[in-house]
């Protein structure tokens, strides 16, 4: 699925690590939201609250996840599974960029 259809979109992005990942919240008629986005060159941890799974719509990236000492690499059309209250590293390699859609629970 490339895009998502009879949606809400709200409008103001969630910019975080100086803009090194934007991203945008979509919220379905049965209420459950996902985020939109995109991360730029860089090594960042993000936290978690609740249970996500990372879709990998294009670019790659490697992940660790908290508690592992490995790096996964993923790409278009592969996911990854983030506990809640949990926290994942992510490498963007210089001159790539990850874009991803992140499902929440």
């Amino acid at each position: 699925m490339s895009q998502f259809d009879n949606v809400a979109v709200v409008k103001k992005a969630n910019v975080y690590f100086d803009g090194k990942c934007v991203s945008h919240t979509v919220q379905f008629a049965d209420g459950t939201r996902k985020s939109v986005g995109v991360i730029l060159p860089a090594t960042l941890t993000f936290n978690t609250g609740v249970p996500e799974i990372m879709e990998t719509v294009a670019g790659r990236c490697k992940v660790r996840l908290k508690g592992e000492s490995d790096w996964k690499e993923y790409g278009e059309g592969q996911s990854f599974n983030v506990p809640g209250d949990s926290s994942f590293d992510i490498i963007v390699a210089p001159g790539e960029s990850y874009h991803y859609v992140c499902h929440f629970g």
